[in-house]
């Protein structure tokens, strides 16, 4: 069979790898993809947006599987425009993906549902807001607990965490009045600020049966210690210590099957992945928001572990028969992702400088670097983007698994290259009640 991969990101490279795995796959397209996904598979120079082009040519070279990775195109409706096309896609639909595309959305369905989540209250006018916040918390300018959110999407960066009145007046005039993330913030949240640590908890469903996928823990500030701006991720490992088997299966039960059951009842049935960023507050677990896909960088190494064929999976939800799979087999090591970023990231950063040591780390033993931010250029990848590569190991341990991706890093030279060096530090296990 022939496969459609749709991005061009560590994700997408991490699907069309594993992607490619599987006996039953000839050929392996992506598009846009990038210089990784280059060596492993082959481009296509079509923008993921452009669905009627993405059709067509999925038509032309027989793809019998469309695979999405990013969340704009499920938003804008990729998955409708295939369906009536009679193509087989994997993801939701444009109405299910509100659930990432639409954070007003979200918070609604949670609290419609009974899941757990933060208290939040939603604004068209920055006036309203300035006014709530002075009202609610004018008698205390400092330590104040809430995050502004923008509704729509925003790269990963539309949530600004507040500690001060100061701050929040800053986030609420960044996104309401400058509008530094575009139409994204039309509309905006403020909600209460969690406390806790954070777990990435994803699932496969066809919409009838969950299929809960191994923990992750991903960084998502900047600098070493959290100390610098959100980011899209700079590194995650997986299985995450943080969270155990039995607050796991709580969640299932609490989080994933009344979300699922509410889309349903509100004939919006949710097929693919749905990934919750839960919030281990010393009250139990929250919602902080959903995700339609593969969390990126969590995907990588999620896949490094993932033994069992995942064509065979995603054919099964295509089905409704999910319920139908065996047991799934992971890998019992430990996998971590290392992001590898452009000078100047998150904020303005270099492009087209040349990647050198990139087939010294890939002849390390269990590491694989997955591209994000590059481009091929006369026959060399080059940087593209923010996030350029994401260093992925296995290891023996958690510790283990860390020495093999950083020793795969320093093999690797671009100018201005950079990265965090505390990915999976901290993963001791912490006792949540649930």
């Amino acid at each position: 069979m022939n496969v459609l991969v749709i991005g061009s990101g560590g994700r997408e490279h991490a699907l069309t790898w594993k992607i490619k795995q599987s006996p039953r796959v000839q050929k392996v397209f992506v598009a846009p993809g990038n210089a990784g996904t280059a060596s492993d598979a082959e481009n296509i120079d079509i923008d993921p947006l452009n669905f009627a082009a993405l059709a067509s040519f999925a038509r032309q070279h027989a793809v019998d599987l469309t695979v999405v990775g990013p969340e704009a195109p499920l938003c804008a409706g990729i998955v409708d425009h295939f369906q009536q096309e009679r193509l087989k896609i994997f993801g939701p639909t444009r109405a299910a993906a509100q659930l990432e595309g639409s954070k007003v959305f979200c918070k609604q369905l949670l609290r419609s549902a009974g899941v757990p989540t933060a208290d939040f209250w939603v604004f068209h006018k920055p006036a309203a807001a300035f006014e709530f916040v002075e009202e609610r918390f004018g008698e205390t300018p400092m330590d104040v607990p809430l995050v502004v959110k923008t509704d729509g999407l925003a790269a990963g960066k539309g949530a600004l965490v507040c500690f001060t009145m100061e701050e929040v007046k800053k986030a609420i005039r960044r996104i309401a009045i400058d509008r530094e993330f575009g139409d994204a913030g039309n509309r905006f949240l403020i909600e209460a600020r969690l406390s806790g640590p954070e777990v990435s908890l994803m699932a496969i469903t066809d919409g009838q049966t969950i299929l809960m996928l191994p923990p992750a823990q991903d960084y998502k500030r900047a600098y070493d210690g959290d100390r610098g701006p959100n980011t899209g991720g700079m590194g995650a490992y997986c299985p995450a210590p943080v969270i155990d088997e039995e607050t796991i299966a709580w969640a299932g039960e609490n989080v994933f099957v009344p979300t699922i059951h509410a889309m349903k009842r509100a004939r919006m049935p949710f097929q693919g992945i749905l990934y919750a960023g839960l919030m281990l507050t010393p009250q139990g677990p929250k919602v902080l928001e959903y995700n339609v896909r593969f969390g990126d960088p969590e995907c990588q190494p999620l896949l490094m572990r993932l033994q069992t064929d995942l064509v065979d999976i995603l054919e099964l939800v295509l089905a409704g028969r999910l319920a139908e799979l065996q047991d799934v087999a992971w890998d019992p090591r430990p996998a971590i992702c290392v992001v590898m970023a452009a000078e100047g990231y998150p904020n303005d950063y270099r492009k087209g400088d040349t990647i050198r040591g990139l087939e010294t780390a890939a002849a390390l033993p269990d590491t694989k670097v997955f591209h994000a931010g590059t481009k091929l250029v006369n026959g060399q990848a080059v940087t593209s983007g923010g996030r350029v590569l994401g260093v992925t190991a296995l290891g023996s341990s958690v510790a283990n698994a860390k020495l093999n991706a950083y020793t795969a890093v320093k093999e690797i030279r671009w100018q201005g290259a950079w990265c965090r060096k505390d990915i999976s530090d901290g993963s001791l296990p912490i006792a949540v009640k649930s």
